[in-house]
């Protein structure tokens, strides 16, 4: 592409649908001609925009992972809501995600997980899933670590265990959202996990 020539096509909807196509398919079953149809672009446009097809599946799983962080995370930090009800929040709110039928069933990282080890998987992509995977993980750790209410209940003294059994049940639930499972038939998982930390109902943070 031409030093300053502006782009002929709107790169951040064309990531969008690739992020779609690899979530269907999957790093190695996406090929390049799915993914030029799917973004409405040729192959020496994706080449230029994005780099080759590993480097545009990293910036699918890093726009997806800033999208998750943008839109549940804070819900676990809602002023004058109590820890039980905002970590209900959170996790419904993405269980809900994965089983909306405007996009692609399940979690995106998750599916990116479950296909890494392939060994057609470049090494690249194996370390951002590693490092993306553990935000959620890593959110849950810090409610636990700093939250008040959760030191008064004493969860902090077991938070990495805590946040990875939440983070390990929306991994869960992300399976079986792929593999058809509804609402109905996972938040009441989501119930009962946030049951099993014996929170409070009605003590909110000073």
């Amino acid at each position: 592409m031409t030093a300053g020539r502006k782009l002929a096509f709107d790169k951040d909807i064309a990531l969008d649908a690739a992020m779609k196509v690899f979530w269907h398919k999957g790093y190695v079953g996406a090929s390049l001609s799915e993914l030029t149809d799917a973004m409405q672009i040729n192959k020496p446009s994706l080449y230029s925009a994005f780099g080759n097809k590993e480097a545009l599946f990293i910036q699918a799983l890093n726009k997806y992972s800033t999208q998750v962080e943008e839109t549940y995370f804070s819900l676990l930090y809602t002023e004058g809501v109590n820890l039980k009800q905002r970590i209900t929040n959170f996790l419904t709110a993405i269980v809900n995600s994965q089983c909306d039928d405007q996009s692609p069933k399940g979690c995106f990282l998750c599916a990116g997980v479950s296909e890494s080890a392939n060994s057609d998987i470049p090494e690249a992509i194996k370390l951002v899933l590693d490092e993306r995977i553990q935000g959620i993980y890593n959110a849950l750790l810090d409610i636990f670590n700093t939250d008040q209410q959760a030191k008064r209940q004493g969860l902090d003294s077991n938070a990495e265990l805590h946040a990875r059994f939440l983070s390990t049940l929306l991994h869960g639930t992300a399976g079986l959202a792929r593999a058809g499972l509804g609402p109905e038939q996972l938040l009441p998982v989501v119930q009962q996990g946030v049951r099993s930390l014996e929170l409070g109902d009605n003590t909110v943070n000073p």
